[in-house]
């Protein structure tokens, strides 16, 4: 199971973002719902390791974010609100957002497992990282053309640039230079990491 225990950044300094980012969560699936859970933080238990790929990126793309990831068990009867959860995934994810507020100029995010019993979650913290810089770097102008774009469709850059009223070249050269391609094709390996990483949690309290 995967705890994401997010943080905002500046919160001190800067108004309230937590009602932004549960609009901007929503619509990821969840086995207990996205909720503030203290202060300008907001947490979420996920099953799916592709919605915790996409959710993490969504989080680094609005910026402001601190993103804690974190693999273990979620205790059972599950509770009604992340913040009565308990298990070892809560501790971890606790362990990764205190750790995302350290990463200094790369990308804010960390991802953790239960002590010795969590292959992979280094790994796949360092595939997330490199997918959040790449992410993180895009000008408002390109995602107006990457938004627009569907992975793997033939013919989406035409119908992009019909859409938008410049060439076909300007959008190929838009997803070249923010890696577009680059990332769709590695967000499966991200996301079997984290599925490596969450196997290796072996308590049968888990899902």
């Amino acid at each position: 199971m995967f705890v994401l225990t997010i943080d905002q950044a500046g919160s001190r300094s800067s108004e309230d973002r937590v009602p932004e980012l549960l609009d901007l969560l929503h619509p990821i699936p969840t086995v207990l719902p996205w909720e503030r859970s203290v202060g300008d933080e907001a947490q979420g238990v996920v099953a799916s390791a592709a919605d915790v790929v996409e959710a993490a990126m969504l989080c680094l793309r609005a910026g402001g974010w601190y993103v804690g990831i974190g693999i273990g068990e979620v205790e059972r009867p599950f509770p009604a609100s992340p913040r009565e959860g308990r298990g070892s995934a809560f501790v971890a994810a606790r362990k990764a957002v205190d750790r995302a507020k350290k990463t200094g100029d790369r990308a804010p995010l960390a991802v953790e497992g239960p002590d010795g019993r969590a292959d992979g979650a280094g790994e796949a913290e360092g595939v997330l990282a490199l997918l959040g810089r790449h992410v993180m770097g895009r000008s408002e102008a390109e995602w107006r053309i990457l938004d627009l774009l569907q992975p793997g469709e033939r013919g989406t850059q035409t119908a992009v640039a019909r859409t938008l009223g410049i060439s076909p070249q300007a959008v190929s050269k838009a997803a070249a230079r923010a890696a577009w391609h680059e990332e769709h094709a590695v967000r499966p390996a991200a996301a079997r990491l984290l599925t490596w990483a969450n196997d290796g949690v072996t308590d049968g309290t888990i899902a």
